[in-house]
C-alpha cells in the first residue's frame, strides 16, 4: 500500500507494504505467549519467595514472624493455591478473547511512521515564526544571520524551510524515531500505569467501604493477615476479574499498546502485585525509588488496624495521599503486639501439646498398674524426653517449614496456616 500524500510542502511519506509479524516463538503464537508471560513470571517470582520461607534466609527482612505465619491467617494454603489457579484461567480466557479480536499482529509501518512524526516535527517548525515575531523577534533576519553558520538552524527558524532539501532533515529523522521507539511506547507504559493505578483505587475502596462489596467479595482477600507472595492473587473470581483483568485490559486498551508492549505490561504489573505482598521489605530496593508501593506499605492494608487506608496498588501512592487515606499512625508498636501475641498462642500450643502427652503417658501407667504389671522403667524417661523436646521453642522454623511443606499430598505440599 502506498502513501505518498502531500501537503504545506511537506517531503512524502514513504510506501509501507503490510505483513504478518514473525512470532516470537516459532512454536507459539504472540497471543499465547501474551497470555503465558504473566503466569510463568507469577509461578517464578512466587516459588522463589517460597523458598526464601522454606529456608528462612532473610529473617531479619520479614515483615512477620514465623508464629504469625501458623497463627494469623484464616485460609489454607491448598485454598489460596486453588483460588489464585482459578483466577488465572479466567484471566487466560479473557486475555485469549482479546487476542481474538485484535487485528492481527503486522509489520512493515516503522519507516512509514517514523516518516509521519517526521511530517509532524516539520509542521511544528511552522509556529515557530510566529512565536518569534510575538517575543519581538525579526524571523526572518534571525535566519538570514544563521543561514551562513547554521545551515539547518536557521531553516527551522525560518518555520522549517529547508531549500533545495525536498526530503526530511536527518535531526528530524532521528528525533522522530526516538519518539516512534522510546518516547512515545514511555509515555504509554506511564499511562497504562496511571490508568490502572486509579481503576484499582477506585474498585478498592469501594470493596471496603460498602459491607456487602466486602462481606461478599473483598474479604476473601483479607483471609491473609500476613501475606506470602502467591496469595497476591488470591481473590474472590469475580473480584479478581474486575480488579486486575478488567485494570491491566482498560490500560492495555486505552493506550493503543502492541501486543508486545502489552507483554512487559502484564508481565511487570504482575510481578510488581507479587512483589508487594511478599512480606519481605529489603534494603535498598531500587523498585521503591521507582514505585513507593511496595510490600511494607500494602502489608498495613492487611492488618485489622490499617484495613480502611493505603488502598493504592500495585504502583504508586498518590492516590491514598489525595484520598485522604494513607495511613499516617504509628506501625512499630503494632507489629510489635501482633508478633507477641502470636508467639504467645504458639507457646500455649506447645505447652497444651506437652500436657496431653504427659496426660497420656500418666494414664498409660495407671492402665499398666491396675492390670499388675510392673511400671516400665522407661516410661518417665520417655515423659522427660517429651517434656524437653517439646520445651524447646527454638524448632519454630521448623515447625513453619513442615507447616508451608505439609505432611500430605497436596499442592506446594502445603497445609492449613489456620
Amino acid at each position: 500500500m502506498a502513501s505518498n500524500v502531500t501537503f504545506y510542502d511537506l517531503p512524502p511519506l514513504p510506501e509501507r507494504t503490510l505483513k504478518p509479524l514473525t512470532p516470537l516463538v516459532s512454536w507459539a503464537s504472540d497471543a499465547a505467549v501474551q497470555t503465558a508471560l504473566p503466569i510463568v513470571a507469577y509461578w517464578a517470582v512466587s516459588l522463589i519467595f517460597h523458598a526464601i520461607d522454606v529456608f528462612d534466609l532473610f529473617a531479619k527482612y520479614r515483615l512477620h514472624t514465623p508464629a504469625e505465619v501458623l497463627k494469623r491467617n484464616h485460609v489454607t494454603r491448598w485454598e489460596v493455591f486453588r483460588d489464585v489457579v482459578l483466577q488465572q484461567v479466567i484471566q487466560s480466557i479473557a486475555l485469549m478473547g482479546l487476542s481474538y479480536y485484535d487485528d492481527a499482529p503486522m509489520t512493515g509501518t516503522a519507516e512509514y511512521d517514523i516518516a509521519w512524526y517526521a511530517q509532524k516535527l516539520r509542521l511544528a517548525q511552522r509556529a515557530i515564526p510566529f512565536a518569534l515575531s510575538t517575543a519581538g523577534l525579526n524571523p526572518t533576519a534571525l535566519a538570514t544571520k544563521l543561514s551562513a553558520a547554521q545551515p539547518t538552524l536557521a531553516a527551522v527558524v525560518a518555520g522549517g524551510r529547508y531549500p533545495g532539501l525536498p526530503v526530511f532533515a536527518s535531526w528530524e529523522l532521528s528525533t522522530a524515531s526516538f519518539l516512534y521507539w522510546y518516547a512515545v511506547p514511555a509515555v504509554q507504559f506511564v499511562a497504562a500505569i496511571v490508568i490502572i493505578d486509579a481503576w484499582e483505587y477506585m474498585l478498592h475502596r469501594a470493596m471496603h467501604m460498602n459491607k456487602w462489596l466486602y462481606v461478599t467479595f473483598h474479604s476473601r482477600h483479607h483471609r491473609l493477615y500476613v501475606p506470602y507472595a502467591y496469595g497476591a492473587l488470591y481473590n474472590h473470581p469475580l473480584e479478581g476479574f474486575a480488579l486486575d483483568t478488567l485494570g491491566g485490559g482498560l490500560g492495555y486498551l486505552l493506550t493503543g499498546m502492541t501486543m508486545r508492549q502489552s507483554m512487559w505490561f502484564f508481565t511487570g504489573s504482575t510481578i510488581k502485585t507479587v512483589l508487594d505482598h511478599s512480606g519481605y521489605e529489603f534494603p535498598y530496593d531500587p523498585l521503591h525509588y521507582i514505585f513507593p508501593n511496595n510490600a511494607a506499605y500494602h502489608d498495613i492494608h492487611h492488618q485489622s488496624w490499617g484495613i480502611k487506608t493505603n488502598f493504592s496498588q500495585p504502583f504508586f501512592v498518590y492516590l491514598d495521599r489525595l484520598g485522604g487515606t494513607m495511613y499516617k499512625g504509628d506501625t512499630a508498636s503494632k507489629y510489635e503486639r501482633a508478633r507477641r501475641t502470636a508467639q504467645e498462642k504458639f507457646d500455649q500450643e506447645k505447652e497444651n501439646e506437652l500436657n496431653a502427652v504427659l496426660a497420656d503417658v500418666a494414664t498409660s501407667d495407671e492402665s499398666l498398674r491396675a492390670q499388675g504389671a510392673s511400671t516400665p522403667r522407661i516410661s518417665r524417661k520417655k515423659a522427660l524426653s517429651i517434656s524437653s523436646s517439646a520445651g524447646n521453642f527454638k524448632d519454630l522454623t521448623n515447625k513453619v517449614n513442615q507447616n508451608l511443606h505439609g505432611r500430605g499430598a497436596g499442592v506446594l505440599r502445603a497445609e492449613s496456616s489456620r
